[in-house]
Order: C-alpha cells, then structure tokens, then sequence
C-alpha cells in the first residue's frame, strides 16, 4: 500500500459522470418548464428533491466524522464519505430557489399574516426573511469549511504527514457537535417552520437520523458499484458490506423510535397547538402514504436486515439500499406536501382549517432528476479526484485484514 495510483478509480466513472449530467439538465429543462407554469409547486418539490440530496452529503459528513473517532474496518468506506461530503458548495448554490420561493413556502416571510397572528409575531426576531437566510449562510459555511479540511488533511495523511492523525480526530470531535446543532436548527428553518404554529423537540433527531440512513443508502450502492471493478473487487469484503447492513439497521430502527415517540408524545398530550400536524397526516388520502411508511420504511427493511445473509451479499443489500433511498424521498413528501394545497399554496396562509389532500405532482419527479442527476455528477466529479483507499489511514491495514466473523 505504498502507490496512490494502485486504488485509481474505475475507468468508466466518467460514464457514469456524464450520465449524471445529461439527467440532471433533463431534470433543470423540465423544472424550469414547470416553474413557468407552476410556480408553487415546483418550489414545494424542490425543497423536498433538495432536502434529501442535501442529506447524503451532510450524512456522509457526519459518517465520516464517526469513523475517524472511532476508527474500525468500515473505514474502507472512507473515500465515499469524503467525496458526497465534498458536494456540500454545489448544494449551497441549489438553495437559492429555496431562498427565491421563500413567501411560497413559509407563512413567517408574509408580514401581513405575522401582524395578524400572535405565534408569528412572538416567533418574528427568529423567523424572518433576514435571519433565515444569515443562519443558511452561517450553516453552509460552516459545513463546507469542515468537510473540505476533512478532506484536505486527509489528502496530506496521502502524501506521508501523519501528524493530521490528531488533527482529524479533534476537528471530527468538534464537528459533530457543529452538525448536530446545526442541521437541528436547519431543520426548524427549512421544514418545521412551513407550518410555524407546529413544534417538536424530537424533530431535529428525526432530521439527522434520516440524513445518516440516507447517507449509507447511498454508500451501499456507490460500494456495489466499486466492488465489481478493480481495484475494489479484491479488497471490499462482505464482513465490510455487512458492517454497513448493520449501521442501516441501527439507523432504521432509529427513524421508528424518534416517530412513534414524537406521536405518542403529541398524542397523549393532546395540544392544540400540536396536534393539527399529525390530523392533517392521517386524514384526506395521507393516511395511506403514513402506513406504506410504516410498512416500508420500518418493517420491511428492518426484517431484510436481520439476516446476516442479506448484509453480507452487496447484491442483494443494494436493493434493500434503493429501497430506503426512494422511501426516504416519501418520507420528506410527508413531511412537507400536507402542508400545501392542490394548487402547491401552503394552508396557513390561509385563514381556512387545515384541508389538504393527498395529490402528486409531475414536478415531483421532475425535481429529484434535477437535484439528484447534478449532485450524482458532483459526486463523481470528486470521488474521480484521489484514489479510493486512503492507503496511509494507521487503520486500514486492520480494515482490510479483518475476516468479519459476523
């Protein structure tokens, strides 16, 4: 393990690269088309495309982040990690329609409906128009300056200076209580204020646990990709595939906790305030999508990953990875379209009850070709930059060596 250029990537990454591109202009064109026709609801479908792409970047940070604390033998991984990490400055820029369709998505932006509405107007030094948008910039520079360091001291430990070894444990230290808070407080920004009379203090949990079970997702399947392909196909094991099976696991079971617990909660305590949320949730058609996510995103994959068969076969662990991507992508549907109208208007800008039913738009599609297809692109842009094992990790000897005996 002494030559960079012995873990080069695969030739025909820049195949997959192109592919990316080719989707995600496909995706733009079809966006844009949408937004000149229906404006609300390309900005709703955006936030949601947007807010699970951005989760494998910054789960993968946070991931990462872990495994240089930590250490052991899914460190294999490492290089996954660092390039979805390394997506998070192309995310920043594909925040500005969040930022452009602010009063159609939040209520809080609409000063005549703050002056008319005293939660508003108690919630009004936090949520406004120019301090939503410092606090965006505050989380993105903050993100990016972390991951990039990352990965630029991993690049010296590359290159023969170890003395990074404890630089990137303190930074991963820090950085993970800087994630946590910061994607807590991204997450009442981007998703809980859309209905600004609604609070959980679960809801932050809920937002970085999805954002770490999407992250490896997403490493499981970029991983089947490489272990069919020199040089991966002689190094990745299924002890390694089986580790991150098992994090999955860990990571559903998890979602499942936080949501029964923050239902129960609100359920028994029966408030005004909280429980429209969850109405609005199991009446009008969303009913059915809330128990195809019980079903889906909790009982099936989480008897899938009880097997140790399953987890050790990249083969079939990859499908049960798409899974979780796509019910991941429901799941922020939920979070989010109840909240809207037919016509993509949120509710509470109206001085109606809360009467949303459940509908589907083409943009719905249309927008996760656009975000996934450019950030897939950046993916590959970067992973194609260093080689794919960091060869002067002190662990990776341990992680190659190790035989699993799971």
């Amino acid at each position: 393990m002494t030559s960079d250029t012995t873990y080069a990537p695969p030739e025909d990454l820049d195949a997959r690269r192109a592919m990316a591109l080719k989707v995600g202009a496909v995706g733009l064109v079809a966006c844009a088309f949408g937004y000149g026709f229906a404006p609300e609801h390309f900005f709703r479908s955006w936030l949601i495309a947007y807010l699970l792409f951005l989760g494998i970047a910054l789960g993968s940070m946070g991931l990462l982040m872990v495994q240089h604390l930590s250490g052991g033998a899914w460190g294999v991984f490492r290089r996954v990690f660092e390039a979805s990490s390394r997506t998070l400055p192309l995310m920043a820029v594909l925040f500005l329609p969040i930022a452009v369709g602010m009063t159609s998505l939040y209520p809080w932006s609409h000063p005549e409906l703050v002056q008319n509405d005293a939660v508003l107007t108690h919630k009004a030094p936090y949520l406004n128009s120019v301090f939503f948008m410092v606090r965006a910039l505050f989380y993105f520079v903050g993100w990016t300056t972390i991951a990039w360091t990352l990965s630029r001291w991993s690049r010296l430990q590359d290159e023969g200076d170890m003395s990074v070894n404890i630089k990137l444990q303190y930074l991963s230290g820090g950085g993970i209580v800087f994630y946590t808070l910061t994607a807590t407080f991204a997450s009442v920004d981007w998703l809980m204020s859309l209905n600004p009379h609604w609070y959980s203090t679960l809801f932050g949990f809920l937002f970085v646990g999805g954002q770490g079970l999407s992250a490896l997702a997403f490493t499981i399947i970029v991983s089947t990709f490489l272990v069919r392909r020199a040089p991966m196909a002689s190094l990745f094991k299924p002890s390694h595939f089986h580790d991150l099976g098992k994090l999955s696991l860990a990571f559903v079971m998890l979602w499942a906790y936080f949501n029964f617990s923050q239902f129960l909660l609100i359920y028994a305590a029966n408030l005004l305030e909280e429980i429209p949320y969850f109405i609005a949730r199991i009446t009008h058609g969303w009913q059915y999508l809330a128990i195809f996510l019980v079903v889906f995103h909790f009982a099936v994959p989480f008897s899938l990953l009880l097997s140790r068969d399953n987890k050790r076969m990249p083969h079939r662990l990859v499908w049960v990875a798409l899974a979780i991507l796509v019910v991941r992508y429901i799941d922020l549907v939920m979070l989010v379209s109840p909240e809207f109208d037919a016509a993509g208007v949120n509710l509470h800008m109206e001085a109606g009850e809360h009467e949303g039913g459940f509908y589907l738009h083409w943009l719905d599609l249309a927008a996760p070709l656009a975000v996934g297809g450019l950030w897939a692109w950046m993916f590959f842009t970067q992973l194609a930059q260093r080689p794919l094992l960091a060869f002067r990790d002190p662990y990776l000897r341990e992680s190659l060596e190790t035989t699993g005996g799971h």
